[in-house]
């Protein structure tokens, strides 16, 4: 048996340009950070002794003789993609799926690194963030980026560039008490519902054309970012988080809503001086810049919605635990 266990993560500028439609044409960067909140997929050999040959376990439970029977789109792609038979796979995890913080991508890239690792192959993170893209995208179809499969792989708090050419990971140049102090000013909330991020993906997408301006100036924010980071007024961040907001919510009619766009208003009232909603919007999580001292008082004016305490993690997906 082995465990993996792959972080989610928290996505801050340039979200969209790492669409295949924008970067191989304009190149993408994004910025963004792993938190200590995972998916787990414990993978073994099942032994021969049932009616079945495999079984997945997430919200149901499927046992099945071939990849084509399995209902799970992700799995059943990976298990013809890396051929795997008599396996027992279950699937479990600190935050719900379809919220906003890549979790199909953390258990795409959990999933490649377990099979993998039953034949006793260990890509390195690149490979495994490569395999994953191709198991998402490319076999599956789903339409979306590349940055949360990288992120998951890597970990860490990292700048990511696309282009045509390939992908760079490249962590930040700021120090642990500055990215200490970002988080301090950092609140992740649920705003109570989740969503299908594909159909936001889609139209997203099909929308390039006509939101270059907006994503071209998403990118750039990343530079911006960087330079705030490293010297600048860390409140800045928090501005230019609300400024991403204001465009990342004209890439599609599918992003936001009134009722989103009237929560969002209120956190802002109460004192968040920016925010976003996470992955491709919709729902899901929503993260907020507040300084520290305005906390208390915006969790008690919203003590109806579920906040979640996280740090940085800096480790990617790793096998926590292989008995032979």
């Amino acid at each position: 048996m082995l465990i993996t266990r792959t972080p989610f993560r928290m996505s801050f500028f340039g979200g969209g340009t790492d669409y295949y439609d924008y970067y191989s044409k304009y190149g993408g960067s994004v910025l963004s950070t792993t938190i200590d909140k995972y998916c787990y997929l414990s993978i073994r050999p099942l032994p021969p002794f049932f009616d079945y040959k495999s079984q997945l376990t997430y919200s149901v439970i499927e046992r099945f003789n071939t990849a084509d029977e399995v209902r799970h789109p992700l799995v059943r792609a990976a298990l013809k993609y890396i051929p795997t038979e008599r396996v027992q796979i279950a699937y479990d995890a600190d935050l719900p799926a379809s919220s906003g913080i890549g979790s199909s991508s953390a258990f795409a890239v959990g999933l490649v690194q377990g099979l993998r690792a039953l034949k006793n192959e260990f890509p390195d993170k690149m490979e495994l963030a490569k395999e994953a893209i191709h198991l998402e995208r490319d076999l599956c179809e789903e339409a979306g980026g590349v940055q949360d499969q990288l992120a998951a792989s890597f970990g860490g708090f990292n700048r990511m560039d696309f282009s045509s050419e390939g992908f760079k990971v490249t962590p930040v140049e700021a120090s642990a008490e500055r990215l200490g102090l970002l988080k301090e000013n950092l609140i992740l909330m649920f705003t109570g519902f989740t969503h299908f991020s594909g159909a936001v993906a889609a139209e997203q997408t099909k929308n390039i054309p006509s939101t270059l301006k907006q994503l071209d100036e998403m990118k750039c924010m990343v530079d911006v970012a960087q330079g705030i980071l490293r010297s600048g007024d860390l409140d800045d961040f928090g501005r230019l988080l609300h400024h991403t907001w204001e465009l990342k919510r004209t890439l599609s009619n599918r992003i936001t809503n009134y009722d989103i766009d009237l929560l969002y208003n209120r956190l802002k009232n109460a004192g968040a001086l920016g925010g976003k909603l996470l992955g491709a919007g919709s729902g899901g999580f929503m993260l907020l810049y507040v300084p520290r001292d305005r906390h208390e008082r915006l969790k008690e004016e919203f003590s109806d919605f579920r906040f979640i305490p996280f740090a940085f993690e800096n480790t990617g997906t790793q096998i926590i635990y292989k008995d032979r």
